[in-house]
């Protein structure tokens, strides 16, 4: 039966294959952590081929890639344009290395096997509040990273990835005129201080993270001429951070935390700014909304929830966070992207 003859479901069987398209999903996460560890949107790059060039190229089972194929396919991922011969199609493009924009770093991260492990443990999570990753591996997920290099490097690549992908929606939604030294706060490999610093070219920065994270930026602000700009620190936020910024950034760091770890950090950023007319703090985060609508947001609050023990939050709830640590909340700036820009002064 053709799909043009197929009658509609009554609503009571759409609902059920809503929530079978739900419970299933992990399967299309396995399947695309199979095509990105393969690369297989980028032997696609020059044109259609079979599933067995594919296979023969990658050193697989024709069968078994052919059967993923056809499954991501049937999701609007790849396109099956004759029996057994896939192409790209838009989706599959951004599974490129090389396609700008890009989010080959961030899936393999997403739909790792790590996260697989983590998540199998959600239930505890639910019943303490308590992240399920120490529950999966003995140790907090930022502690753990210093024991898995390659985990790390997947997820500093993925951070990099995020930065990249929203570094243009911020750049057009907030002047950084007047700031003459912007001090990214846990900003990972400084994808986004980097990108800043090439608009304002008369603005000086510091890249502040852990050691083993700062050591992985150094060769790249090299490359892009930033080295007499851009100075890089390492240390603990919630001791101290480096002092005499005009504005100090933080990318999706306070949802990392909870309340009162997040108020720590800024506690140390608010005693950095003790003296600085007009400093300000300006936080790049989702901004949870009321309501049903999709919200991409939520579902990263999931992450939080499993994975680091923070949390994301409405504007109420940065509001308050903020006044905690002694800020003032001046304005939310909206932004193309799913983050706001969360901009604060000291009272």
């Amino acid at each position: 039966m053709s799909d043009a003859t197929r009658p509609s479901p009554p609503p009571e069987a759409a609902a059920v294959q809503l929530l079978y398209q739900l419970a299933t999903g992990y399967m299309i996460s396995s399947s695309l952590q199979v095509v990105l560890r393969l690369g297989i949107a980028d032997k696609l790059a020059s044109g259609p081929r079979t599933a067995a060039e594919l296979a023969q190229a990658t050193g697989v089972s024709e069968d078994a890639l052919f059967r993923v194929l056809r499954a991501l396919a049937s999701v609007g991922v790849f396109e099956e344009q004759a029996p057994r011969q896939f192409a790209l199609n838009l989706p599959a493009q951004f599974l490129r290395a090389d396609q700008p924009g890009t989010v080959r770093p961030m899936g393999l991260w997403i739909t790792s096997p790590f996260h697989f492990r983590v998540y199998s443990n959600m239930m505890h999570a639910v019943r303490t509040g308590k992240p399920a990753v120490q529950e999966t591996v003995g140790a907090p997920v930022f502690e753990h990273f210093t024991r898995d290099h390659d985990l790390s490097e997947i997820f500093n690549d993925a951070m990099t990835n995020f930065s990249a992908s929203i570094a243009p929606a911020v750049l057009t939604s907030y002047d950084f005129s007047g700031v003459n030294l912007l001090v990214d706060i846990a900003g990972g490999h400084g994808e986004t201080l980097m990108s800043i610093l090439r608009q304002y070219p008369a603005m000086r920065g510091i890249l502040f993270d852990l050691e083993h994270v700062v050591a992985g930026a150094s060769k790249r602000i090299e490359a892009l001429g930033l080295k007499d700009r851009c100075q890089t620190a390492s240390g603990d936020f919630f001791k101290a951070v480096p002092a005499g910024g005009d504005m100090y950034i933080l990318q999706h760091i306070i949802h990392d935390w909870d309340d009162e770890e997040a108020a720590a950090i800024l506690k140390s950023i608010h005693t950095a700014l003790e003296g600085k007319r007009n400093g300000r703090v300006l936080l790049i985060e989702a901004v949870l909304q009321p309501g049903n609508e999709p919200d991409m947001g939520k579902l990263i609050d999931l992450e939080m929830l499993v994975m680091p023990g923070g949390r994301e939050r409405t504007a109420d709830e940065f509001g308050r966070l903020l006044a905690r640590a002694g800020f003032e909340l001046t304005r939310i700036v909206p932004t193309p992207s799913m983050v706001c820009l969360i901009e604060a002064s000291p009272r």
